[in-house]
C-alpha cells in the first residue's frame, strides 16, 4: 500500500458573510481528510481581516494515493468565527483529493480557488489555497509484539489434571488432604449444626410463665377444643355452680295434690267424731238423769 504526502497552505479568503450582528469577525480555517477529527488542522486566528482574512499557514498530511484514485477522498475546509460563546460556522469548502491527482508526478506549487459555500448551501466568498505533493512513503507494518512471536513458535504443552498424593509439588487443597481419590468432598461429610448456641435464660422466681422451648423444636400447641363452650377464668373469683334442675316436676306436683287431698278428710273426720261425743255424754248425765 503506497502513500504520498500532501502539502497544503491555506493562503486567504474574501468576502466571507459577517455572522456577528456588531463587532468584527475573527476567522481561522479547520482542515481534514474527509471529515476525520484525526486528521482535522488548524490555522491560527485572523483578528484583523474580518470579512477578508489571511492566513498563508501551511500544513501537511498523508493520503492513501489508491483510495485517492478511486475518488474516495476529500479535503474539507471549515471556516470558522472565534467567539468566546462559542465558535460559530462561517462557511465550508469541499474538494476532492483525486481534482488535485494530475500533478501529483511532477511536484510542482499549485494554486487553487474555491467558492465558501454558508451552512444554508448557499455560496458566499472565495477560499484561496496552494497544495504540492511529496515523494512516496511506504509504510510499514507493524510487527507483532515478540511475546506474541515466542508463542508461536513454542511447543503446546499440555498439563496433566492434578493427583493426589506425594508425588504432586503441590500441596492438595484443605478437603483434599485425605487419601480418597474422589477430588471432592463426600457428600453427608459435614456434621449437622449444634442444636443451640447459647444455654436458655433461667427463670426468674415470682413470674408464671414457663422457659421457652430449647432451639430446634417448637412446644405442643393446646389440644382442640370440643364443640361446648368452656368457662372463662374470672379475676380471681371461682365460677358460680348452677343448682341442678329436678326432673319429672308434673309427678310430683300431682302426688302433692293428691296427699293434701286425703289429709283433708281424714282431719274432717275426725273434727266430726269429736262434736259427736260430746253432745250425747252431755245429755245423758245431766239433764235426762235428773227430771221432776
Amino acid at each position: 500500500m503506497e502513500y504520498r504526502s500532501l502539502e497544503i497552505k491555506v493562503i486567504s479568503a474574501k468576502d466571507l458573510k459577517n455572522v456577528n450582528l456588531i463587532s468584527k469577525m475573527d476567522v481561522y480555517v479547520a482542515v481534514s481528510i474527509s471529515g476525520d477529527p484525526k486528521t482535522e488542522q488548524k490555522t491560527t486566528v485572523d483578528r484583523n481581516g474580518n470579512t477578508n482574512p489571511t492566513w498563508n499557514f501551511p500544513m501537511k498530511f498523508t493520503v492513501d494515493e489508491s483510495a485517492t484514485r478511486q475518488n474516495r477522498l476529500n479535503l474539507v475546509f471549515t471556516l470558522r468565527c472565534d467567539r468566546n460563546l462559542g465558535d460559530k460556522d462561517i462557511g465550508e469548502v469541499t474538494v476532492p483529493v483525486k481534482e488535485l491527482i494530475g500533478s501529483i508526478d511532477e511536484g510542482k506549487l499549485q494554486f487553487l480557488t474555491y467558492q465558501v459555500r454558508r451552512p444554508s448551501g448557499r455560496p458566499k466568498g472565495e477560499l484561496n489555497f496552494s497544495y504540492k505533493w511529496g515523494e512516496k512513503i511506504a509504510r510499514a507494518v507493524a510487527p507483532p509484539p515478540a511475546s506474541a512471536h515466542l508463542k508461536a513458535e513454542e511447543p503446546v504443552t499440555a498439563y496433566p489434571a492434578p493427583v493426589v498424593g506425594t508425588s504432586s509439588s503441590y500441596p492438595p487443597p484443605p478437603y483434599m488432604a485425605t487419601a480418597s481419590s474422589s477430588p471432592y468432598p463426600p457428600q453427608g461429610g459435614y456434621p449437622p449444626p449444634p442444636a443451640s448456641v447459647y444455654p436458655p435464660p433461667p427463670v426468674v422466681a415470682g413470674y408464671g410463665y414457663p422457659p421457652p422451648p430449647p432451639y430446634g423444636g417448637y412446644p405442643p400447641g393446646p389440644p382442640p377444643p370440643g364443640y361446648g363452650y368452656q368457662s372463662q377464668p374470672g379475676y380471681g373469683y371461682p365460677p358460680v355452680q348452677q343448682p341442678a334442675k329436678k326432673k319429672n316436676s308434673g309427678l310430683g306436683l300431682g302426688a302433692g295434690l293428691l296427699g293434701g287431698a286425703l289429709g283433708g278428710l281424714l282431719i274432717g273426720d275426725m273434727i266430726s267424731d269429736s262434736g259427736g261425743g260430746g253432745c250425747g255424754g252431755g245429755c245423758g248425765g245431766g239433764g235426762c238423769g235428773g227430771g221432776f
